[in-house]
């Protein structure tokens, strides 16, 4: 199939959601700049009003280091032109009917002029509320849906998942939609999307019928979002809200062509706008940081587990060329898997080995623990046991400034917690099956390999070179952009 990402662009009215967020960022950033032609960008942020969402948008989007390129190639004055002419803020909520528009006019303008719902909102914190989780991952990419058939002129939706939606599954991970009725436990007992939400409903009324506080209804909801990811066999509240979302737009889409995106763990630029853009500590930089620091002394990694990243610039180009490959196809269902681990992987050890290589940052020893059983007993040998010691201290010598029992006990506590919800991805055995993105990304490309304007949207993950990327790439982008150093 012949065709052109930046002719695609053209004159296209694109509906953005979670248009704050770090890969929607880049993925708006992209259109602007590779098409200023586009038509309309109606970008979905929540806020009170129309000039909340103008400000959310300024502040953590336009005015951000991602779109220096952009504004220095067009100059302050046709970029802020560019912004008003193309730039529709909407203030709104993916977690209410309607998406939470308050303005009538506005929606029906948006109805009738819509060729593409790109639905990028999601929370990703892998513990949470299972009220806020099941409103946002799951019901609230079925609201997505339900507003995308209303436009008269919609040729698709495209929905960005995650490839961890496969829970904890060793081996090749196919490249395929859910199917609703086949989820079942190891107990064979069947998923019931709709029995989730009653249930949850039920435990937050009882909650504050008991007068609960916010602290206390909280921790139950994160515990309540655990404990059902569990029982269905996925191993937090974030990748079991997002997989019932995919099975909730797979059951309802009727004629609409659907796209699922499921990006690996998505890091910073490799190229586009420039290297190293990052905003906040993406899943494994967090503990890179504080092994850099020469803060974090041991933690839960099996060396031979595959770490599969993708930068955010390619997860970008894999969503706009998908969305000219299907706008407008017949009983599309597609899915594509963003990621390195098939085509191109890099495992714990290796990244262990490039940076005790590198005089970049300062590297401690740490000890690298490859399971659960293991780190646990480390704990209580290395920490547990001498912190018993010190409680006894605490209560000979009450009168002894500070509280150093309780205090140490809260940090074993905090790392305890990160471990255990980091424990299904440094302990991955899954490789992710890419054949749809290879074909799409090889197809894009085209086969002379001519097309310079569809070599600005290349994701083949093998163009990437693990070691200069972390290096002279990744890191770097890290200290200067969350650090701010």
């Amino acid at each position: 199939m012949e065709f052109n990402c930046v002719h695609f662009l053209q004159n296209k009215t694109i509906l953005v959601t979670g248009a704050t967020g770090f890969l929607a960022k880049v993925f708006v950033e992209k259109i602007l700049r590779v098409q200023p032609n586009v038509n309309k960008l109606y970008l979905v942020v929540r806020a009170s009003d129309t000039d909340a969402a103008t400000k959310r948008l300024r502040t953590e989007a336009f005015e951000k280091d991602l779109f220096k390129v952009l504004r220095e190639s067009l100059g302050d004055e046709n970029f802020n032109t560019l912004l008003s002419e193309k730039v529709v803020p909407v203030a709104g909520d993916i977690a209410m009917d309607h998406l939470g528009m308050k303005d009538s006019k506005l929606r029906e303008r948006m109805q009738k002029e819509i060729d593409i719902v790109v639905n990028v909102a999601a929370t990703t914190n892998f513990d949470e509320r299972y009220d806020v989780g099941l409103g946002i991952n799951t019901f609230g990419a079925l609201n997505v849906l339900n507003f995308a058939k209303k436009c008269v002129k919609a040729q698709l939706l495209l929905h960005v998942s995650t490839a961890y939606v496969c829970g904890e599954k060793p081996g090749l991970l196919p490249e395929k939609p859910f199917v609703m009725e086949e989820i079942r436990n190891e107990n064979d007992f069947q998923l019931d999307i709709h029995r989730e939400r009653e249930l949850m409903k039920q435990r937050l009324k009882e909650l504050n019928e008991q007068d609960c506080s916010e602290e206390d209804i909280t921790r139950a909801m994160k515990e309540l979002g655990m404990e059902r990811a569990k029982l269905h066999g996925w191993p937090n509240t974030y990748v079991f809200t997002k997989s019932m979302g995919e099975m909730l737009l797979g059951n309802y889409k009727e004629n609409l062509p659907l796209v699922i995106i499921r990006p690996t763990m998505i890091t910073s630029t490799l190229s586009e706008p420039f290297p190293g853009w990052i905003e906040g500590l993406r899943t494994v930089d967090s503990v890179i940081i504080a092994y850099g620091k020469g803060v974090l002394k041991c933690f839960l990694v099996d060396v031979n587990s595959v770490c599969d990243m993708i930068p955010a610039d390619m997860v970008a180009n894999a969503m706009i060329t998908a969305a000219a490959t299907h706008a407008g196809g017949s009983k599309v269902h597609m899915v594509y898997q963003v990621g390195s681990s098939r085509q191109n992987p890099i495992t714990y050890g290796e990244i262990r080995e490039i940076f005790r290589n590198s005089s970049l940052i300062t590297v401690s020893k740490m000890k690298l623990i490859p399971t659960m059983a293991l780190f646990s007993l480390y704990m209580t040998i290395r920490y547990k046991l001498p912190l018993q010691l010190l409680k006894l201290v605490d209560i000979i010598y009450p009168s002894r400034k500070g509280d150093n029992y309780k205090n140490k006990n809260r940090k074993i506590g905090m790392v305890m917690r990160l471990v255990n919800l980091y424990e299904p991805y440094v302990l991955f055995k899954g490789i992710f099956d890419d054949r749809n993105t290879k074909n799409l990304c090889a197809n894009q490309k085209g086969e002379d390999n001519q097309n310079s304007e569809n070599l600005k949207f290349d994701f083949d993950p093998k163009i990437i070179k693990w070691r200069d990327y972390l290096i002279n790439v990744h890191i770097p982008g890290l200290i200067i952009h969350v650090l701010k150093k």
